[in-house]
């Protein structure tokens, strides 16, 4: 009747023995560290570069705990850790590394900046068993406030319609007297009221975003243009969106778990960073601009003899490629990167070599098509610009003209480089300019307060409860009790495993958990109880009391759950954060309350064919007033 299988047994121990071993990274602790990441987008580290950093500590005379040369799809990073004390190690080894990899501090090509890691095994590690990842209240880090310069963002909406109007009136054939921006308005002239007519019905179906209005001034007829309020919404949200996407790029390269990059109001965002101890790098990463154009390369004979001789012709100017060759490119702009869509590696059909595929937007593949068809066999060269300093990313041969937006870049590209150059001119620039309004810095001394905090209210909350169940209920209470420690470490272990982020919220969700768990044993061993006093014998009393309890037990619980899901659907931040643990707390209550208690019982009393009593308190029997004595001892 109180028997398992043995499968059950053996599932149930394969189960928390797992959430042992995955709640152990977080006992480990963090250590500091020094990352060294690429500070351009054509930057790399490599294997040469750990063997640098290595050289330049052992000259030093550092020995660290260890040095790392991690490897992932976005890009590489070494990073060099240092036991918990040595935090002035850390600062040393920073400033050496910096000059030497740095060697020109106005032109970094690598960004060497402070950060925490886990101190966790390398058999842990093998088994991909890691630490939660910890929040800015509790990890350390720092936290910014950005302001989205919404102006700029509809400033730079109004120049690319005057651009692309000057483009449509001249493929319609309509003759105009100048184009120009004037404040939040465009303002096309004309000299005559009939090509004003044609443009205006001819704008109002191109120019959705824009609405126009015709006037007379000063003898000429004018079309003023202003967007309409929908399309100011819209740019608005674009650079939002825009803006956080390329905040998460460029912060990656950080190397931060778990940043937190979230809207706040109509044009402001959260940047927080646990584990970060480095502002300076941090504002520097956040305040990074990246542009790309498109450019016609010079290569005629009068241009090279000049640049042999170090003179820049004008017209041109001079720019590195990757290998640092010199490359004369024109000063015009033919594409910037608004018009790139899309960036993807790919294959020839035909030769099988590695490309570059990209994709244009109707604007650019209009003025792309038109470019190759009067450039056939000459080079076409992609700069990218951060920091206001350019690199030539490619420069490849036009073969044939090119329309539909699409266009395909190859010749002397390896796999990787293609997949490389393909992530570069995916790199989005910011829509709009951003200010840093705010910013804090939550030390490490800090966070680990608050961990200390959060874990001894959770300790003592688990202690307090746990002697009042082992008094009231004796040797069930026990039982609870274990319970209730299986409970958290399973809880512990799935967030490892699901490597969400731990905060304050987060714990008070932890401790609320230990409530409803605690919730559950009560309703099971105050129903063992009441089957006593009904007369039931012990084994037939812990049968029906877990059988019976089970149903209010999964309806109490499935009511929280719901309330859970709906903070985790339509809450943020910190209420997501404790959502996510109190959904989590509720399955492993569930299963600890029922499963686990239900074997250690099992073993312990399934066992016993003559069993007489039960050690589970003072069992009342209310309706003759008299103490029964089936639950004194045993």
């Amino acid at each position: 009747m109180n028997r398992y299988p043995l499968w059950k047994y053996i599932l149930i121990l394969v189960v928390l023995v797992i959430g042992a071993i995955y709640t152990l990274p977080n006992f480990y602790g963090e250590s500091p560290a020094v990352q060294v990441s690429p500070g351009k987008a054509t930057a790399k580290v490599t294997e040469q570069t750990l063997e640098v950093v290595e050289k330049v500590l052992e000259d030093a005379d550092i020995k660290p705990n260890g040095v790392f040369f991690e490897q992932n799809p976005q890009q590489n990073s070494i990073r060099v850790r240092f036991a918990p004390t040595e935090g002035e190690l850390q600062l040393r080894s920073r400033d050496l590394i910096e000059k030497t990899l740095n060697p020109d501090p106005t032109d970094p090509s690598y960004i060497v900046a402070l950060n925490l890691v886990p101190n966790t095994p390398k058999w842990l590690l093998d088994i991909n068993a890691l630490p939660m990842y910890l929040g800015l209240d509790l990890r350390g880090g720092v936290h910014f406030l950005l302001a989205v310069d919404m102006k700029a963002a509809i400033t730079k909406r109004l120049e690319a319609s005057v651009g692309d109007i000057r483009t449509f009136l001249r493929d319609k054939r309509v003759r105009h007297a100048g184009i120009n921006r004037i404040g939040d308005k465009v303002e096309i002239q004309f000299r005559s009221a009939n090509e004003a007519a044609r443009a205006f019905d001819a704008l109002r179906n191109h120019q959705v975003d824009l609405q126009f209005e015709e006037s007379e001034r000063d003898g000429r007829y004018v079309i003023t243009g202003v967007m309409t309020q929908k399309s100011m919404q819209d740019v608005q949200d674009y650079a939002l969106k825009q803006n956080i996407a390329t905040l998460h790029n460029r912060i990656n390269e950080l190397g931060v778990a778990e940043p937190v990059i979230a809207q706040q109001g109509a044009d402001r965002i959260v940047v927080q960073l646990p584990g970060v101890q480095d502002t300076a790098k941090a504002k520097d990463i956040l305040g990074r601009t990246a542009t790309l154009e498109v450019r016609m390369v010079d290569d005629s004979a009068e241009a090279l003899s000049q640049l042999s001789q170090g003179i820049v012709p004008f017209g041109t100017e001079r720019y590195k490629d990757r290998e640092g060759r010199d490359i004369l490119v024109k000063r015009q702009v033919v594409l910037t990167g608004d018009n790139l869509n899309d960036a993807q590696p790919g294959f020839d059909s035909q030769t099988q070599e590695p490309t570059v595929n990209l994709t244009l937007d109707a604007k650019g593949a209009r003025i792309f098509k038109d470019v190759t068809r009067e450039n056939v066999g000459k080079r076409m060269a992609i700069i990218l610009f951060e920091k206001g300093k350019g690199e030539v990313v490619t420069a490849p041969v036009i073969r044939q003209e090119i329309g539909g937006g699409r266009v395909q870049i190859s010749g002397r590209m390896t796999a990787v480089e293609a997949t490389d150059t393909a992530l570069l001119l995916r790199a989005g620039s910011l829509a709009a300019p951003m200010e840093i309004i705010e910013e804090r810095l939550v030390g490490p001394s800090l966070g680990a307060e608050n961990i200390k905090a959060g874990f001894q209210s959770t300790l003592w909350g688990f202690l307090c409860v746990a002697l009042f169940m082992i008094v009231y209920y004796q040797l069930f209470g026990v039982f609870s009790a274990i319970a209730l420690t299986c409970n958290i470490f399973l809880l512990v272990a799935i967030l490892s495993m699901l490597q969400a982020t731990l905060t304050l919220p987060g714990i008070a969700a932890m401790a609320l958990t230990l409530g409803m768990a605690v919730d559950a044993n009560v309703l099971i061993n105050e129903r063992i109880r009441e089957e006593l006093r009904a007369g039931r014998t012990p084994q037939q009393a812990i049968n029906e009391g877990y059988d019976m309890a089970f149903g209010t037990i999964l309806d109490s619980n499935i009511t929280s759950l719901i309330a859970g899901i709906a903070l985790l659907i339509f809450g943020s931040g910190p209420v997501r954060g404790f959502a996510v643990v109190h959904c989590l707390g509720i399955l492993t209550s569930i299963f600890t309350a029922v499963m686990v208690s239900r074997a250690i019982v099992n073993l312990y009393y399934g066992r016993k064919k003559k069993l007489s009593k039960l050690s589970i308190g003072t069992v009342w029997v209310p309706p003759k007033g008299v103490k029964s004595d089936l639950g004194k001892g045993e």
